[in-house]
């Protein structure tokens, strides 16, 4: 896409997102985007076919980007643990400083329809076979148990996680997202250790 492209493609979904968060994602009309966006409601038909195509792709841009964030960050540790640590801190803190994001992914989400849940499960694959890559990582280490389960390991590693940010919104946001990173890398690797 030319740049003049994706500087638009880019403030659409940025405005979808607040716009989404805002009022929900079955309550947020494509006119809304585009009022958001500064673009004439026929302008998002240049981009998206419909507004589930924006809910995809929004997720597409923001979790490749947090996966992107994720692989450069555990390139520089030293160790599995390590990895853990720096893929959780960057959900958590990630997530706490665009409570829009966090308001899409944890809420809404989950209010969306079955074939559109499993558009948006093939994105999340990557974050997850992510987490399958540390933990297989951690047991050639010898610092996660050699008998892991790791298939279903790496799902309670990110729903664990994605539990914690859905109860931080729930709870109104009362206390730092960011500041539980410790203990919850403590529990995981109490329970993933040799």
């Amino acid at each position: 896409m030319a740049s003049k492209k994706m500087e638009k493609y880019n403030l659409i979904l940025d405005a979808a997102l607040k716009v989404i968060a805002e009022n929900g994602y079955h309550n947020a009309q494509v006119s809304r985007i585009a009022k958001e966006a500064g673009v004439a409601d026929g302008t998002i038909y240049l981009y998206f076919k419909n507004k589930e195509d924006i809910l995809i792709s929004l997720f597409q841009k923001k979790l490749g980007d947090l996966v992107g964030q994720f692989h450069s960050s555990i390139n520089e540790t030293d160790s599995a643990d390590e990895a853990l640590r720096k893929i959780c801190e960057i959900h958590y803190t990630m997530l706490e400083q665009n409570v829009d994001l966090a308001f899409v992914t944890q809420i809404e989400l989950r209010q969306s329809s079955l074939e559109l849940r499993k558009e948006i499960g093939l994105v999340v694959k990557t974050y997850i076979e992510l987490i399958e890559k540390v933990l297989r990582q951690g047991i050639e280490e010898g610092i996660f148990r050699a008998n892991l389960d790791v298939k279903l390991t790496r799902l309670l590693v990110f729903g664990s996680m994605d539990e914690v940010v859905t109860s931080w919104l729930i709870a109104g946001r009362k206390y730092s997202l960011a500041a539980q990173v410790e203990k919850t890398v403590e529990f995981f690797i109490q329970g993933l250790k040799a």
